[in-house]
């Protein structure tokens, strides 16, 4: 008898422990969740945003800091997501990541909280918009800051050789790099025309991206991938004669060039033209850079019959389809996407804001006055393919144009051979 009562006082202890957590959880309100990340100024900007909000709204907000790397975050994201958690129920996303997202049916559409809360989204870039958040006619996201390549030049060398403006072509890119650069090796040996990005990275590929696009070709057609083009071949071979045939180029872009590597040597004085993102800008004009004052910035020259192209970056919000506090969710994102707190990210992060209403605003522009000039940058953005394997795709991609940057194929090859191992990749997905 009493090894039965104790296995009934066991049986009911075990119960307890089993039945007492869930009890628990189901009498306790879930909390907003946002998952954030970046660098650690911009997280500690979040963190004091996000308490100013709770603040005002009267609801708590669970802030999760993820990696400053981009792939750990979006990893974090797609474990979470694909497990169908609850949490984050906001969260922020890279441009490249949010065809993926909707594809898995991971984010809420917000169409109908739009309309509900009148929120009017004509305060944002509508090119950007219908690039990265619109599909199949529905909003998955909002972009929080937006980002596109741009050319840095020194505007004090213009000057110097009578040349009125940066270039519009990138025949005129050429033809004043060769002139200036040849005058200024004379006293600095390591003076050259144009640093670009060109390692075996993501960043080649909005750089290829910004090339083929000026010249009336692309990575898409429609919705198919078609690289192998006669506009394509052609801005390739521009790209791998920039090196080798014009040599305004250094021959490390194919090996060393990302993005800081560009900027440094611009803000050396090593170099007259500058492709790099908006970022850049307040790094060349700190107190302790020698091109301090000397910098202007342009759209992206173009070749003749093209326009001038600039890959979007940037950061997008959106909610979790399995947000437990998807009402909760969009009232925080209003908060983000307000005109006040956009008009923050701007003057404390010198972020580009999401919403193009801020570039005219005036304490925005006495304190960034280069924003007025990325307003036009951002009304000639492409975006990189948005789909469920563009990693892939990208991967792909940067292997063939660095090959042919380090000489070892042919445009025609390298286009081909990408062509048909996407082609390949794509059945997989088919």
């Amino acid at each position: 008898m009493a090894a039965l009562a104790m296995k009934k006082i066991l049986l009911v202890i075990l119960f307890i422990i089993l039945i007492l957590p869930n009890f628990n959880c189901s009498k306790k309100q879930p909390v907003l969740t946002i998952w954030i990340g970046g660098a650690p100024q911009e997280v500690e900007y979040w963190e004091k945003l996000i308490g100013e909000y709770e603040k005002s709204a009267g609801e708590e907000v669970n802030v999760v800091v993820q990696p400053t790397d981009s792939d750990q975050r979006r990893q974090g994201l797609v474990i979470s997501l694909q497990a169908k958690q609850p949490d984050p129920d906001v969260f922020m996303m890279d441009v490249v990541w949010i065809g993926q997202f909707v594809k898995s049916n991971w984010i809420e559409p917000l169409d109908s909280y739009i309309k509900k809360s009148n929120f009017d989204t004509s305060a944002f870039f509508s090119k950007v918009l219908n690039l990265v958040d619109m599909y199949d006619g529905k909003l998955y996201a909002l972009p929080v800051n937006v980002d596109g390549g741009l050319l840095y030049y020194r505007k004090d060398l213009l000057g110097k050789y009578n040349y009125t403006a940066p270039p519009g072509t990138w025949q005129q890119l050429v033809e004043f790099s060769e002139n200036i650069q040849a005058n200024e090796r004379i006293s600095n040996p390591n003076f050259t025309g144009f640093v670009w990005q060109g390692a075996q990275y993501e960043g080649l590929v909005c750089t290829f991206e910004e090339f083929i696009s000026s010249n009336r070709g692309g990575i898409m057609n429609g919705n198919t991938i078609d690289l192998n083009t006669p506009q394509n071949e052609t801005a390739l071979q521009f790209m791998q004669d920039l090196i080798y045939t014009y040599k305004v180029s250094p021959p490390n872009t194919y090996t060393e060039m990302k993005e800081e590597e560009v900027r440094q040597s611009f803000q050396r004085g090593d170099a007259l033209f500058e492709r790099n993102w908006p970022y850049a800008w307040k790094l060349h004009e700190a107190d302790d850079s020698p091109v301090k004052g000397k910098v202007g910035i342009a759209p992206l020259p173009h070749f003749d019959g093209g326009e001038s192209a600039s890959t979007l970056g940037g950061w997008h919000i959106g909610i979790s389809k399995y947000s437990d506090k998807k009402a909760e969710a969009w009232k925080l994102i209003q908060f983000i996407e307000s005109y006040q707190t956009q008009k923050k990210f701007a003057l404390n992060l010198g972020w580009n804001p999401g919403r193009k209403d801020i570039y005219s605003d005036s304490d925005v522009v006495k304190e960034l006055p280069h924003l007025t000039k990325l307003k036009e940058v951002f009304e000639h953005a492409v975006s990189r393919p948005n789909l469920p394997y563009y990693t892939q795709v990208s991967e792909i991609i940067q292997r063939y144009v660095n090959s042919c940057l380090s000489a070892n194929i042919q445009p025609a090859e390298a286009l081909l051979k990408a062509q048909t191992e996407i082609d390949e990749l794509k059945k997989l997905y088919e």
